[in-house]
């Protein structure tokens, strides 16, 4: 077992007191968030990933409810997806869009567009009302195997993602898009890039985040298939 492997057993965690939850409405939610003082390398991103753990900003996080497991973490098993008609449909639609590495999104039209989005497609949220501080601290913080990809129309930007490049996998940590280019499926556009962007890079999995059955905004990760969900210490394959 490796120093970092060591790190990750031995690594505090620190409870949250109920609050709202963010998914389902009349819960109460806990959180575990990883110390704070830890300094989350790649590889300790990857194994916590592995557990169940998701990025948040400048945070590593799992839910820890009382009497509850309904947060469950998605990934896609990238070599086994098959892109359907509707996915093809979807990035034919794209095909015009230039991908650009950034090194950072601290730039006036990214904030804007992130603000945009969430307004437009989050207003009953709790990250409602955006503003710069947490634009800086959820979206441009950048730990170690963090990227940031922006898609343009010419020079119009319509999306940016943020992705975690792990041991084994992507992470989509966030994508913001424009609300108002329906006809694009931008959010579902980005996903299979992702998936086409993983295949390349021969990494196995592109994870999801938390999938909630109840929680329509959720639904649609459970569309990818096959996907695999972390249930009670494992994961487990849909077909």
């Amino acid at each position: 077992m490796n120093s970092e492997s060591k790190a990750v057993r031995s690594v505090r965690l620190f409870r949250t007191a109920p609050h709202d939850c963010s998914y389902l409405r009349g819960r109460l939610a806990s959180t575990l968030f990883v110390d704070p003082e830890v300094k989350v390398t790649a590889s300790i991103n990857s194994q916590l990933s592995e557990r169940g753990f998701r990025r948040s900003g400048s945070h590593i996080y799992k839910p820890d409810c009382e009497g509850c497991q309904s947060c469950i973490s998605t990934r896609i098993l990238v070599n086994d997806f098959r892109f359907s008609r509707r996915h093809r449909r979807i990035l034919n639609r794209n095909a015009d869009l230039e991908v650009r590495e950034s090194s950072s999104v601290d730039r006036p039209e990214a904030y804007r567009l992130y603000c945009d989005y969430i307004n437009r497609r989050h207003a009953d949220g709790d990250m409602h009302p955006p503003n710069p501080e947490q634009y800086v601290s959820f979206i441009s913080v950048r730990p170690e195997g963090t990227r940031f990809f922006e898609f343009y129309e010419q020079d119009r930007l319509l999306a940016v993602s943020v992705v975690d490049q792990l041991q084994h996998g992507l992470s989509a940590v966030y994508t913001f898009y424009d609300p108002e280019q329906n006809r694009r499926s931008l959010g579902n556009f980005v996903i299979l890039w992702q998936i086409q962007r993983a295949r390349s890079m021969q990494l196995p999995f592109l994870y999801l985040g938390y999938w909630v059955k109840d929680c329509p905004k959720m639904s649609y990760k459970s569309t990818y298939r096959p996907l695999e969900m972390f249930v009670k210490g494992r994961w487990i394959r849909l077909a």
